[in-house]
């Protein structure tokens, strides 16, 4: 990421090579505000104005990927819309994620040290739920929410690329419990 640059970008899968969604951001408190998508035929980036816009297309991206002429007077003759820098954060986000419910929001926010993303679901009533748990609670106190189930919900964090990272951010630098076994083995 640029000197005094504050967006993160959230991107999903599509090839080995490329990110193939994204969400670009400038940080407002570490969230994201943007998305966009990779085309499957000419790798360019297209932003999606709206996160149900977003949602729609990941929940289906690999049955239905991306092209340029999905987006409304766009092909995949024109100039990309976004480019993958480190101008700004970049995450990778997984395909086929469920869209969010009708009636409630999916919020992710970017740890200060850029470690992770957290997710958390805002109720119709503007409740902040942090877990599946939660949720279920939720639903079960809220009978108007029919048809809803706590597996409609999905926590899992995008990953953070690494070569986009802010170079003046403190990252902290995780061991696996098993490199800490092992260290402590060797040092005996």
């Amino acid at each position: 990421m640029g000197e005094g640059s504050s967006e993160v970008v959230m991107a999903g899968q599509g090839s080995s090579k490329t990110p193939s969604f994204s969400k670009k951001s400038p940080l407002s408190q570490g969230s994201i505000n943007m998305h966009a998508v990779q085309c499957e035929n000419c790798l360019k980036w297209r932003v999606i104005d709206t996160q149900d816009e977003f949602e729609e297309i990941r929940y289906k991206f690999i049955e239905e990927p991306f092209h340029c002429s999905q987006k409304a007077n766009c092909s995949c003759d024109d100039p990309a819309d976004i480019e993958y820098n480190s101008s700004r954060t970049w995450v990778i986000d997984k395909p086929n994620l469920p869209k969010t419910p009708q009636g409630f929001r999916r919020s992710l926010v970017l740890r200060k040290d850029y470690s992770k993303l957290d997710a958390y679901y805002f109720t119709p009533t503007g409740e902040k739920l942090r877990t599946r748990t939660q949720i279920a609670a939720y639903l079960k106190d809220h009978p108007e929410c029919k048809g809803i189930s706590a597996t409609d919900f999905d926590f899992a964090s995008p990953k953070i690329m690494r070569d986009t990272i802010p170079e003046d951010v403190e990252q902290k630098h995780y061991v696996s419990a098993n490199k800490k076994a092992k260290m402590t083995q060797d040092d005996i």
